[in-house]
């Protein structure tokens, strides 16, 4: 009698079983601010200034005294012109000053009056202004230190640099940045059905041959995620060949992405080669699509430690959902990133799916124009279409259905891939 198989990791279980075995990469490497985006910082950044250092307008208009501004209208004499990058002379009673965007507050002005509110009088080459409105203490200044105060901690270590980020830090003075290194990654394919596109025109395809999509799609999803590629192409389904891609790429990565290769048929060799290299910790979980998931260690030939290996699905779908799910928290993780998982909307299903699965499904869908989710009608794992279609993912626990008008978990692919 067969003995009954054990039951399927959940993948909460797995994913926190993946990341207890996962530190940040050690060191850190110094860039250049221009050529930081993406990149994941490795210590504070404490501002040495204020921000912005001087008191300064927000408008093009006067420089004013709120005292000097009376009811009977009594004008006020512009005695100087303040542009921006120079310093004004201390403003004195019934005394106003030609100030722009970004120019430094002459000292004893309380307020700005934007250039549209004030009535402009010309006598004799000098200039007198009638404000017609009652400013108040502060109004259209912006003050020193608002945006950050000297001392003040600006960005913080683990945080994801983009555009804004990188702004932030060049308005502190910082030309280099402090970040995390980036994980170098070994990616290989196993098949002996896999061909690249170019290599055979798609009316000479032999019988039972496929293009390659998952080296494509993997790789640029690496590269989004801030890792170094080394692309090892298709390994053939051989048990030495398999080996020997594993030895090789260990020596030199953090990690080790195979496509393939991991189910239990008798030419899926990657199992049995991490187990006898190494160790496997995490193997199949209870997700559909993406159930024949792998992860664990190959140990080093040449240099101490230990690479970590992940096995993906061989089916695009399954092997997509399961890198966005489990790879992605990974990478984050190698690179020091607190925050792993993007979150979770409540949007209502515009849809019904009346049968419940065993395991925990991940159903593409797109947000339509009513604020709700259509279904792709086609949620096979091998079905890629379904993943340019969508927008995101409904995430449906194990034995539930869903009926028309529910509010479900959705997952927008544009946070994952963020």
């Amino acid at each position: 009698m067969t003995p009954p198989r054990a039951p399927l990791m959940p993948l909460d279980q797995a994913l926190q079983t993946l990341l207890s075995q996962i530190e940040p990469l050690p060191g850190f490497q110094e860039v250049a601010t221009f050529d930081a985006d993406g990149r994941v910082l490795a210590s504070d950044v404490v501002s040495g200034l204020q921000v912005p250092a001087f008191d300064n307008s927000s408008m093009d208009g006067y420089a004013v005294r709120c005292a000097d501004i009376s009811p009977s209208g009594e004008p006020l004499l512009v005695t100087q012109r303040i542009a921006a990058g120079h310093q004004g002379q201390p403003l004195q009673a019934g005394q106003a000053a030609r100030i722009f965007t970004g120019a430094p507050v002459p000292p004893g002005a309380d307020a700005i009056v934007m250039q549209e509110q004030v009535e402009v009088l010309t006598q004799a080459e000098q200039t007198w202004i009638r404000p017609t409105v009652q400013p108040g203490a502060g109004e259209w200044i912006r003050h020193s230190g608002e945006d950050i105060r000297q001392g003040e901690t600006a960005l913080k270590r683990g945080q994801k640099l983009g555009p804004a980020e990188l702004g932030l830090a060049a308005s502190l003075g910082l030309a280099h940045l402090r970040v995390m290194p980036r994980p170098r990654v070994a990616l290989f394919s196993t098949g002996d059905e896999l061909i690249m596109p170019g290599d055979v025109a798609p009316d000479e395809m032999p019988a039972g041959a496929i293009y390659n999509s998952n080296r494509f799609f993997l790789r640029a999803l690496l590269h989004r995620f801030g890792c170094e590629v080394s692309d090892l192409g298709i390994v053939a389904d051989r048990r030495d060949a398999t080996l020997a891609a594993l030895k090789t790429a260990a020596d030199h990565h953090d990690l080790i992405l195979t496509s393939g290769g991991v189910s239990v048929g008798e030419e899926d060799h990657v199992k049995p080669a991490v187990q006898s290299l190494g160790a496997l910790a995490l193997w199949q979980i209870g997700m559909k699509p993406g159930k024949p998931f792998a992860y664990g260690h190959i140990n080093r030939a040449t240099v101490p430690g230990a690479a970590h290996f992940v096995g993906l699905p061989g089916n695009p779908v399954s092997s997509y959902m399961t890198f966005l799910l489990l790879v992605r928290p990974l990478l984050l993780k190698l690179q020091g990133v607190d925050q792993l998982m993007p979150p979770c909307l409540k949007l209502p299903a515009h849809f019904d799916l009346p049968k419940a699965d065993k395991r925990r499904e991940f159903l593409r869908v797109r947000r339509n124009a009513q604020g709700g989710l259509d279904l792709f009608p086609n949620q096979s794992s091998g079905v890629l279409t379904s993943v340019v279609w969508g927008d995101g993912v409904v995430d449906n626990p194990a034995g539930h259905t869903i009926a028309q008008g529910d509010r479900v978990d959705f997952w927008p692919f544009s946070e994952w891939l963020a």
